[in-house]
């Protein structure tokens, strides 16, 4: 079996990938990111709408199952992972949140690490991936000891007068943080292809335009794209990672490093370590613990589509406006309820799923007379909530789900406040086990090695050079898109490894 060498191997071109490269990149370490599919093309079905959501050009074909029943996952494998769909919103996780918090049915645990650990992560994340935004206009802001660099999104007019409708209940709406290439001299169109679909002009601030692309131009960093990876092999003690057993163009060899960083996204990253078991760890890599693929978070979602008969939304780019008042539950609750934010505008072809029996004239007149609308609340951790592997090597995937309530109430509380903004129908639809977008917590990290898989800066407990940067470390989910806090913790994690191996 051929075999290659490399100082650090970096399995995933995502966020978390990314961002451990980017800081590698210039170190003189021989860094290679494997990545199992390929670079995106840019061509124009990027912004068809019939072949993105209709034909699902872009998804993958592989088949997972949930408890059983097969299904096909929203998973998209190309460089810059998951966010070449992602709809381009970073958000900071509130102070709090990072904090042991009780919830309706269950307590959010801590983290072993605390905002301010993170906060310079996230301002240097929020410039890499050029985030507009304005601080200090949503009351659950955190300190910030650097602004934005850029401006915010203006509101286009239907927007504008939302705005002011819901600052008239009462409430603080803020400009929603989007890493969108924006305003002078920027390449963004203003179109209205950006939540769940890829970029074709490379607007979008995703992992491979601010990441992956930058870090390659230092030339000590190297991209394999088409490359799977099956199993990662120890050595005879099992403390240590010698070489990642991987499949390119249907041959299989072997790479060996002196680190390996796996940053295959949350319930990827379980499967492999639990698939690369041995003698040493019959339970899988990274496991003593027992935490590997258990806790799986991916977010309580519900899509809102606030109609109004007589009033045609012509917005362009929605994603401008977000709400967070009831984020810890304020009046309505003593609980925490969730966030309130724009979607990607919804048109007709995204209908056709859900609403298979309306007339295709009824779903076009819905979708012209809509302002679409996510509303989150966070899903709680549970140790049966998990990954595990089929005999043939099949993911399957048990979602216990956990914190409806509050979110049901949730639901309820935003349909009510979208009225109020003078749009009398608002329609609802939860999203399922099939939508894994804002997947987290497979792969823990903590403060005891007990009770988690991972130490503070992302390494394995059970090994001496195998780091896990993805979501997967998440202990909890919080209520708001984890792409920026993931992006902090990655360049946090990447400096680290730069000071601690290669100064």
């Amino acid at each position: 079996m051929n075999e290659r060498h490399a100082d650090v191997a970096i399995i995933g071109s995502g966020v978390g990938g990314g961002g451990v490269a980017l800081q590698l990149a210039g170190s003189g370490a021989r860094v290679l990111v494997l990545e199992r599919g390929p670079v995106l093309p840019r061509e124009p079905q990027n912004w068809d709408i019939e072949a993105v959501f209709c034909e699902e050009r872009y998804k993958t074909t592989e088949t997972w199952y949930a408890d059983g029943r097969p299904f096909r996952p929203g998973m998209f494998y190309f460089v810059g992972g998951h966010t070449k769909f992602y709809g381009t919103a970073m958000f900071r996780f509130r102070e709090r949140d990072f904090e042991e918090l009780a919830h309706e049915e269950g307590v959010s645990p801590a983290w072993p690490i605390r905002y301010a650990d993170l906060e310079p992560w996230y301002g240097e994340a929020e410039r890499q991936f050029g985030v507009r935004g304005q601080g200090g206009c949503d009351p659950t802001d955190p300190p910030r000891s650097t602004p934005y660099a850029h401006a915010p999104l203006p509101h286009e007019p239907v927007l504008e007068a939302i705005e002011e409708r819901l600052r008239a209940q009462g409430l603080k709406p803020f400009p929603m943080p989007s890493a969108v290439d924006f305003g002078p001299g920027g390449r963004c169109q203003r179109c209205a292809n950006c939540d769940a679909i890829p970029c074709k002009i490379g607007a979008k601030g995703d992992a491979e335009v601010r990441l992956i692309r930058p870090a390659l131009k230092r030339g000590n960093v190297e991209l394999r794209a088409g490359v799977r990876v099956e199993k990662l092999i120890t050595d005879a003690g099992g403390r240590r990672i010698v070489a990642a057993e991987v499949v390119e163009a249907g041959v299989r060899s072997r790479i060996s490093a002196d680190l390996f960083v796996l940053s295959a996204g949350a319930i990827n990253s379980a499967a492999l370590l639990l698939r690369s078991a041995n003698e040493r760890h019959p339970r899988g890599l990274a496991n003593s613990s027992d935490v590997v693929g258990r806790h799986y978070m991916t977010h309580n979602t519900t899509a809102l589509m606030a109609l109004h008969p007589f009033k045609r939304n012509t917005t362009r780019f929605p994603k401008t406006l977000a709400v967070h008042d009831f984020y810890f539950g304020a009046s309505a609750s003593d609980t925490p309820l969730g966030s309130l934010q724009l979607l990607g505008k919804i048109r007709e072809p995204m209908l056709r799923g859900p609403l298979p029996t309306v007339p295709k004239f009824l779903r076009s007149a819905m979708a012209a007379h809509s302002v679409d609308w996510y509303a989150q609340s966070e899903d709680l951790p549970h140790p049966d909530s998990r990954i595990t592997l089929r005999p043939d090597g099949a993911i399957n995937l048990h979602w216990h789900r956990s914190n409806l309530r509050a979110h049901e109430r949730w639901v309820a509380r935003c349909k009510q406040i979208l009225r109020g903004t003078g749009y009398p129908i608002v329609l609802s639809s939860g999203f399922g086990t099939e939508v894994v977008s804002h997947q987290c917590g497979t792969v823990r990290f903590g403060s005891d090695p007990a009770t988690s898989a991972l130490d503070p800066y992302c390494k394995a407990w059970d090994h001496d050079n195998l780091y896990v940067v993805d979501t997967g470390f998440f202990p909890s989910s919080a209520a708001v898109n984890p792409a920026l806090t993931l992006a902090a913790q990655a360049l946090r994690v990447g400096q680290h490894l730069r000071q601690e191996f290669f100064a």
